[in-house]
């Protein structure tokens, strides 16, 4: 730019002609006249070929296997790495940077020209977005992989995170019902993907059948579900944005929790302090979390939450075992045989027959896992008393202490079995606390059987004694009032009057 600038003054101010410009300064009087023509300031150089003298005999090569990477997911193509140990096993002789570099030009050259948006605005309580992302943490001493449902106000920008294990039906359901109770309300408008437990079927345009229950959850709490695009996720890029974030701020470094309860508790707090810390990108004066509570007057209320569960049938196998996803609940032996009804929340399996529930279980997220309740084998225990001693739901039963100190006496005895099934089948009809309150009389007693705890139960329900009855104001008063004197029976066999 210096010599341009010398150039230029001599020939325009100073009026020297181009052969005594270019004899003073050295120059060739072709580039002299070039830059006085062209009456430009600065000149650029740019090289219109590279010249990669090791890299051209295998530039075919390398060219053949970036086409052919073109067409997988972004996962599974080869990285310039990988496309340089391949080219160095076939002779390759240059540097690695080399390769880098044409595999980045010709990437960018096959990409085109980059895509345009649009920024949207949002109304407060108009929308928010949904999706779902996948963390490594350590849970409960193990490492697994999480799966973190995200949901974002599009006005406010305001964060919510929950951790599920599964991304099944009744795990979306229960994380729209944990999110609406934690932002205070549901907007007008949801964006989702087109995921598998929401859409059931995509049609032209925007058109979608939507899941059956999530309509359900829809309907109850006012709000339109709407899908993006296939394979145009911008069109939710607040959501997309806040994956990245929560994954290099929250999860970048492992994270340790005993269960998903205690995961959950950190992840509110967190939300919570994202949104208070971090300005609004529109109303640079307030921080999120400002902007949420001014948006929570616009959200719909809904008084009462969402029954978030998939139902699905089942049929009780004669061991009184219902069988749900690879794991195995126990229900009342009355229902063997019987098809019921299993509703699978996030956290607890329900097992329904005939409106009743039968059965109610924590969830098992492995695999041939059975959960037994013993108190569901009660009406089989009354038929086979035997099967108390080696019956697998009633191994390590945790029983009162009371019971235990019953159940360990009797069972030195021929029939304690049975006598021990006689005291638990007391139990629908007293209930715990009093069965255990009897036999612990009993065991003060050191008198333990069946027949005395049944008679302390029998006593302890007896009713009440009914007051004196007082002679009506209408009705004579008896000249001999009654006497309990069983002698006068003897006067009557010695031919007494009755009322001597």
């Amino acid at each position: 730019m210096e010599t341009i600038a010398k150039i230029r003054r001599a020939y325009h101010r100073d009026k020297k002609p181009i052969r005594e410009i270019a004899r003073d300064m050295n120059l060739s009087r072709n580039t002299v006249r070039k830059i006085v023509r062209s009456d430009v300031t600065e000149q650029h150089y740019e090289r219109k070929s590279q010249p990669r003298p090791k890299l051209e005999p295998y530039k075919e090569q390398l060219t053949q296997a970036l086409q052919e990477d073109q067409d997988k997911p972004p996962k599974q193509r080869r990285t310039a790495l990988l496309l340089f140990e391949m080219l160095q096993r076939d002779g390759f002789a240059g540097g690695y940077d080399t390769v880098r570099r044409f595999v980045a030009n010709w990437r960018g050259q096959a990409k085109g020209l980059g895509k345009a948006f649009v920024p949207l605005t949002f109304a407060p309580g108009e929308a928010f977005q949904f999706d779902w992302s996948y963390e490594q943490i350590e849970l409960g001493g193990n490492n697994v992989k999480i799966k973190l449902a995200h949901f974002r106000l599009c006005h406010s920008r305001a964060p919510f995170c929950v951790a599920y294990m599964r991304e099944s039906l009744e795990m979306v359901l229960d994380a729209h019902v944990q999110a609406f109770e934690f932002y205070g309300g549901a907007c007008r408008k949801g964006i989702y993907d087109n995921l598998k437990t929401v859409v059931s079927k995509v049609l032209l345009g925007k058109e979608r059948i939507f899941n059956r229950r999530f309509q359900v959850l829809a309907s109850h709490y006012l709000f339109e579900p709407v899908a993006c695009t296939p394979a145009a996720g911008w069109e939710k890029g607040q959501v997309e944005r806040q994956v990245g974030v929560v994954r290099q701020k929250i999860f970048g470094k492992r994270r340790k929790f005993e269960d998903l309860a205690e995961l959950n508790q950190w992840l509110k707090e967190e939300c919570r302090s994202m949104a208070a810390t971090r300005k609004h990108p529109e109303f640079t004066d307030q921080t999120v979390a400002q902007v949420a509570t001014k948006e929570q007057e616009f959200l719909i209320q809904t008084p009462v939450l969402f029954d978030a569960y998939q139902e699905n049938t089942a049929r009780v196998t004669p061991t009184s075992l219902v069988n749900f996803d690879r794991n195995r609940y126990s229900v009342e032996a009355s229902c063997v045989g019987k098809v019921v009804t299993v509703r699978a929340y996030a956290n607890r399996i329900a097992l329904i027959h005939n409106g009743k529930q039968i059965g109610l279980h924590r969830r098992q997220y492995g695999r041939d896992k059975t959960l037994f309740e013993p108190w569901h084998y009660l009406d089989v225990l009354k038929q086979k008393p035997g099967a108390l001693r080696n019956g697998t739901p009633f191994i390590d039963w945790d029983l009162p202490l009371s019971l235990q100190k019953t159940r360990e006496q009797l069972s030195r005895r021929p029939d304690g079995d049975r006598q021990f099934v006689g005291i638990l089948s007391a139990v629908p009809v007293y209930g715990l606390m009093a069965v255990e309150q009897a036999c612990a009389e009993a065991l003060a007693a050191k008198t333990v059987s069946r027949d005395l705890v049944l008679n302390l139960l029998s006593r302890a329900n007896e009713p009440a004694s009914t007051s004196t009855c007082q002679t009506p104001a209408h009705l004579p008063k008896l000249r001999l009032p009654p006497q309990a004197d069983c002698r006068r029976y003897d006067r009557l066999l010695n031919g007494g009057d009755h009322a001597s």
